[in-house]
């Protein structure tokens, strides 16, 4: 017997679910083919085995706790095998034979399992950092560990977390807050607050003192990113592209963050296998997006051609990876820099571009000049568009209209370079 968080008591038991049950062999694994949809095979007490569409076969069990229906997905067949699985089910049923909720219990193992013994916030903040590296993205990874490491660590990277108590932490992210500006210091204090989150089911800490601190900081008013949205001055600015006397790379980089107006970490790490040549398009996996889901981006006549010529320099090797590689070498991605300080060179101040402002660069003129509704901008721009009923839209929503404004964008730059016939 378990209780849940409102005192109710929990009595676990196995679910029933309605699927084709059998007595699993591995002759009837093997022989279990994909269908229209994915469904379910069940070997007996909670234990299934998911048929996908693709025809991968994983393992899940399947039980009831606190009244609710709930999944563990134990891994892959073949490499999981009919003997193992069993063997790792009846491990979650002896744990839910206790009252424990086996889902919790197998969380608490992923997080402990390479993690050492020590309070020290250092220690603490690598481990986290460590943990989340799988489900952020490399460049925002990269930008939170850079932060800890410059900011927080020599403030209070030394100290153990029950040292840490909200008027000390306080004072150390108003001092942050003066040296530096007032949206770091939000951002170290979400860090910190994330560190000590982590830190509590590991009994590292007891609470977290950063909850005390609410509304203390300065509000972190939400600054727009330079951009160009007059006309000429784009198309000044695409001729001076033209003109750049810099790397093929970077150029080629240039140009389509004004046409393909993705985020600039998304084109930075752009990779050659996301081209679908056939379909005509880019599909970016969620593991690169700042929203977590996977993103299409229509390819143009002209992006088309920018991406061929760019296959010749980058594209041809064995071990050709990134579209835009590093000047260090293929295996890494275009530095972050390396867009900006083109602009840099063309004469243009921070105060004046960035490369994020060509997103607002496309959505003001789209929907100014060209006058595409706002969803399907908002839906190229891979923004959470929510249809009448309130849901997401999935990643091939407008897709034929997307492609025609993408298009059609693309058109219109190649008229804007022409700044004689503009109006």
């Amino acid at each position: 017997m378990g209780y849940s968080n409102s005192g109710e008591i929990c009595t676990p038991r196995i679910m029933d679910y309605l699927s084709i049950i059998m007595q699993l062999t591995d002759i009837k694994l093997k022989a279990l083919k994909a269908k229209e949809k994915n469904y379910r095979v069940t070997d007996g007490e909670g234990l299934a085995v998911v048929v996908k569409k693709n025809g991968k076969k994983y393992f899940v069990y399947r039980y009831y706790f606190c009244k609710k229906g709930k999944e563990i997905h134990l891994g892959a067949y073949p490499d999981l095998s009919l003997k193992n699985a069993r063997l790792e089910r009846n491990k979650h049923k002896a744990i839910l034979s206790t009252g424990a909720d086996p889902a919790l219990e197998k969380k608490k193992e992923l997080i402990t399992q390479h993690v050492n013994n020590s309070i020290i916030f250092r220690d603490v903040a690598i481990d986290w950092l460590e943990f989340k590296r799988a489900s952020w993205s490399p460049d925002y990874w990269d930008a939170v560990e850079s932060r800890m490491k410059r900011i927080v660590f020599p403030k209070i990277g030394s100290s153990p977390l029950h040292t840490l108590e909200p008027a000390f932490l306080y004072s150390v992210i108003t001092k942050i807050q003066t040296d530096f500006t007032v949206g770091l210091a939000h951002k170290c204090k979400q860090y910190i607050g994330l560190v000590f989150a982590y830190a509590i089911p590991l009994d590292k800490a007891t609470r977290n003192p950063v909850n005390d601190l609410t509304g203390l900081l300065k509000p972190n008013k939400k600054t727009h990113y330079p951009a160009i949205t007059d006309p000429l001055e784009l198309g000044r600015f695409l001729k001076a592209v033209d003109h750049y006397n810099g790397s093929m790379i970077v150029i080629s980089a240039l140009k389509l963050s004004v046409q393909l107006f993705c985020r600039p970490g998304e084109l930075r790490q752009l990779e050659w296998s996301f081209i679908n040549w056939d379909q005509n398009r880019i599909e970016i996996p969620a593991r690169i997006m700042k929203m977590d889901t996977d993103h299409i981006i229509p390819l143009t006549r002209q992006s088309t051609l920018i991406l061929k010529e760019m296959h010749e320099i980058t594209g041809w090797q064995d071990n050709a990876h990134y579209v835009f590689p590093s000047q260090r070498g293929f295996s890494r991605p275009l530095s972050e820099n390396g867009v900006r300080i083109a602009i840099r060179s063309m004469g243009y101040t921070k105060e004046q571009l960035v490369p994020h402002g060509f997103r607002a660069t496309a959505r003001t003129l789209l929907d100014e000049v060209l006058h595409y509704p706002i969803e399907i901008i908002e839906q190229q721009l891979a923004h959470t568009v929510k249809d009448v009923n309130g849901r997401a839209y999935n990643r091939t929503k407008h897709l034929k209209q997307r492609a025609e404004m993408m298009q059609a964008w693309a058109d219109y730059l190649n008229g804007l370079q022409d700044t004689d016939k503009l109006q």
